[in-house]
């Protein structure tokens, strides 16, 4: 999986630098493309020399050689990766990354790096433990980095416990599964719903809700990084989406959505509905402005189409489509109601009652579903978590 993956390791100041070397020649003999940068300090556990003879290529360490005046283009290297390795990871180093500190050229390749960042932290005991390390580690987790856990043993303190940086073997590992996870959706054809729709009431008012669409916009990110070619059909929403395997759809209405996703539905391989579409609309939508008179106000509603009951019926069996369902009580029975109503392959709970979950914020906590009622539920975690997690059980499935 890794044949000519062009992959950085980073190396910064740790006395675990010295397992870089191992996992520089693992990587290569694997048929990696290997470029190391090193930060100053880490020059002191291990030697420049070592890591550009075991990668076949120069190692950098600063944004300009001192002896030819050769700049390192740290935009360069960012967009040249496939991946991003920082092994070890020292605290600092967290430090800066989580902080946006762009103070030396590792931190200024990370910050440009468009693929993804694997960290592995190596530090003592006590600093891995400590709140300002396991603060970066998790604000570099909702940026949607990925970090390779130390493990367990004894540290060069003398101390046991966890901040062991990971082996170079299982690095390795890891970055084969990346890389397999991520061709397995190459080239497939994906349909994604997200956000709120607005049923307008006059040219001013409309019937909505408070989804923000971040959900969708997470799982439509990471399909498209593992090479899917997304279709994402949106309701209003305050976000931008850019991956170049993205084709974004802007609707207004459930009627409108409802048009785009029978138009893109019949070529899709996997759909996930992930709009929070509104069930009714106004029957009459007046053309001017509804003035205030009297003390009442009576609206007649109309039933918009059920766009996942729809779908369902209409679905192939090559086809894998998953469904979301926000739920205040009955969760499970009405998830599973949903699942097989629509004809559904998952469905994804989501319940008002957990703190954290729901519309509008950064985090959600689900449980899925599938078509034989298998149940797995997660804790809380960030939205890009969470599409990792939903992306995870689609690949599992298909």
């Amino acid at each position: 999986m890794l044949e000519g993956k062009k992959i950085i390791v980073g190396v910064s100041g740790s006395i675990a630098a010295y397992k870089s070397a191992l996992l520089v020649r693992l990587l290569v003999k694997a048929g990696a493309e290997v470029r190391v940068v090193m930060t100053t300090s880490s020059k002191e556990f291990i030697t420049p020399l070592t890591l550009a003879t075991l990668s076949k290529n120069p190692v950098v360490s600063e944004f300009s050689s001192s002896d030819t005046g050769e700049w390192n283009n740290h935009v360069e290297y960012g967009l040249w990766a496939d991946a991003f390795i920082i092994a070890p990871a020292s605290a600092r180093t967290l430090a800066r990354c989580a902080q946006g500190l762009c103070d030396n050229l590792l931190t200024a390749i990370y910050l440009s790096a468009r693929c993804p960042v694997f960290f592995a932290p190596a530090m003592d005991l006590d600093m891995y433990v400590h709140p300002s390390t396991t603060h970066n580690i998790k604000l570099l987790k909702s940026f949607g980095n990925q970090i390779i856990e130390a493990s367990y043993g004894e540290l060069a303190s003398g101390l046991t416990g966890s901040g062991r940086m990971a082996e170079p073997e299982e690095i390795l590992e890891i970055m084969e599964d990346h890389f397999k996870e991520n061709s397995s959706l190459e080239g497939k054809k994906v349909l994604i719903t997200a956000g709120p729709t607005n049923e307008a009431i006059d040219p001013v008012r409309f019937i909505g809700n408070h989804s923000s669409g971040k959900m969708g916009y997470a799982i439509a990110e990471l399909m498209a990084k593992k090479g899917a070619k997304v279709t994402l059909v949106s309701g209003p929403v305050n976000l931008d989406i850019s991956h170049p395997n993205i084709h974004l759809v802007k609707v207004t209405s459930a009627r409108d959505m409802y048009k785009a996703c029978m138009d893109y539905f019949p070529d899709s391989k996997i759909t996930v509905l992930a709009a929070a579409v509104a069930d009714y609309r106004p029957r009459v939508t007046a053309d001017q402005k509804i003035k205030k008179k009297g003390e009442e106000m009576t609206l007649e509603l109309v039933k918009n189409k059920d766009i996942a009951g729809e779908l369902g019926k209409l679905k192939k069996e090559d086809q894998f489509t998953v469904g979301f369902a926000l739920e205040t009580e009955n969760e499970q029975i009405n998830a599973k109601h949903k699942l097989q109503a629509k004809n559904l392959d998952l469905i994804v709970l989501n319940s008002l009652r957990d703190k954290g979950a729901g519309f509008q914020y950064n985090t959600n906590k689900i449980t899925l579903i599938d078509r034989q009622l298998h149940i797995k539920a997660f804790e809380l975690k960030t939205k890009q978590e969470v599409a990792q997690d939903i992306v995870h059980a689609i690949l599992e499935k298909i």
